[in-house]
């Protein structure tokens, strides 16, 4: 049972009284979906006895790392690995991905959970020069890691370059690119088309700020090769123009929407079709999302939504701007949700929030009965407000 109240502060400063919970919303464990294909992009614990600086390659717990996957299988999730939300180009290097896919897809395997792995071109390290490489450089890059992802069985995530985005002249470089991978590619890929306002030093990608352009050229590019795109995630927070773009995707290309403040709307879908998803949010929502889903594979729309969309309130503090600090926050709610032991993250990345974050990005995860342990919850909240001073 929770211990009374806790003191929070707010924005402002000011400490408030807040009432936890005292149970957490039933779910349950359940086999995979039947109406949407749904993976969550998955966080990496961090290892925090290493002795390391925010500049060392990350140094990961690699049992606490596999177990959250495991706990995100056990509900019928799919993982999305090696993402953004693992932390990728912001304290995880390409050692340390490869190494994630190598052991991630194998206990995948072991235990027959879906996954599929993300491919980039993060061995090309921005220089005092910004970016000293050619195509054939950042083309050799991607096929370097396609070829690991296809090694371990899992499926391959064309994620987007930062390499690619500072040295394209325009939208060809992307239609040579893109087109020589999926020419290879031994399995259909899902191509990944992430915004700025998750990495700015992808401004312009598809060789455009104009994004209706950019739409054009990201189309060209699958419909040139649609036998090789299993599907597009989407991740620019704009739901009208995933919907726009997915009603124009060739038949068999699917639309897993990276949205993390309009997924419960894209999901559910209209008359016209529907996103599947590849959220970062289905991190700390895992179970809560796959409980939804069941729902939706009944046909209940509205039970879907009834549960789904009371969460987008956390999403959307969780990826407020600066979105890219949005992993804070994920590992945040898993260490409070007794995931992992700890609040340390590679590249000391739990220093990118404020304490007034944390304190609503509790209250409103709490709220949600997303907790398994209400009281080890505020145990951790209250550990965590002592050491900034606010006793309690």
């Amino acid at each position: 049972m929770t211990n009374g109240q806790i003191q929070l502060p707010n924005a402002d400063g000011v400490l408030r009284a807040y009432t936890p919970r005292t149970e957490p919303l039933p779910v349950t464990t359940g086999s995979p979906f039947t109406s949407r294909t749904v993976y969550s992009a998955a966080h990496v614990v961090a290892d925090p006895y290493a002795d390391t600086t925010p500049d060392s390659p990350a140094a990961v717990d690699w049992d606490a790392t596999l177990a959250f996957r495991r706990h995100l299988w056990s509900h019928g999730l799919g993982v999305a690995e090696a993402m953004d939300t693992a932390q990728r180009g912001m304290g995880l290097d390409w050692a340390g991905a490869a190494e994630l896919i190598r052991r991630s897809s194998a206990e995948a395997k072991a235990v027959g959970g879906l996954i599929a792995c993300g491919v980039g071109t993060d061995q090309l390290q921005v220089t005092e020069v910004g970016y000293p490489y050619s195509l054939d450089e950042v083309r050799a890059a991607y096929e370097e890691q396609l070829a690991l992802v296809e090694e371990s069985g899992s499926r391959a995530i064309l994620m987007a370059s930062r390499a690619l985005a500072a040295i394209a002249k325009g939208p060809e470089d992307y239609l040579e690119v893109y087109g020589h991978l999926l020419r290879q590619a031994a399995e259909p890929v899902v191509l990944h088309w992430l915004g700025p306002m998750f990495d700015p030093a992808l401004e312009g990608y598809w060789g455009s700020t104009d994004l209706d352009a950019a739409t054009n050229t990201f189309l060209e590019v699958i419909a040139a090769h649609p036998d090789k795109v299993d599907g597009i995630k989407v991740s620019l927070l704009d739901a009208q123009r995933e919907i726009d773009l997915r009603r124009k995707l060739p038949d068999g290309v699917r639309c897993y929407t990276g949205d993390d403040f309009n997924y419960p709307e894209l999901i559910a879908g209209d008359d016209q079709g529907f996103s599947h998803a590849l959220l970062g949010i289905f991190d700390p929502l895992g179970p809560l999302a796959a409980e939804a889903v069941r729902v939706l594979d009944t046909g209940n729309t509205g039970g879907f939504r009834e549960l789904l969309d009371p969460t987008v309130e956390l999403s959307r503090h969780l990826f407020q701007t600066p979105t890219r600090f949005y992993k804070t926050g994920v590992v945040f709610l898993a260490w409070l949700a007794g995931h992992q032991e700890h609040f340390t993250m590679v590249g000391g990345l739990q220093s990118s929030r404020s304490l007034p974050h944390f304190a609503r990005a509790y209250e409103l995860a709490d709220g949600l009965g997303l907790f398994p342990d209400p009281a080890l919850a505020e145990a951790r909240m209250k550990n965590l407000l002592s050491l900034y001073g606010v006793n309690q």
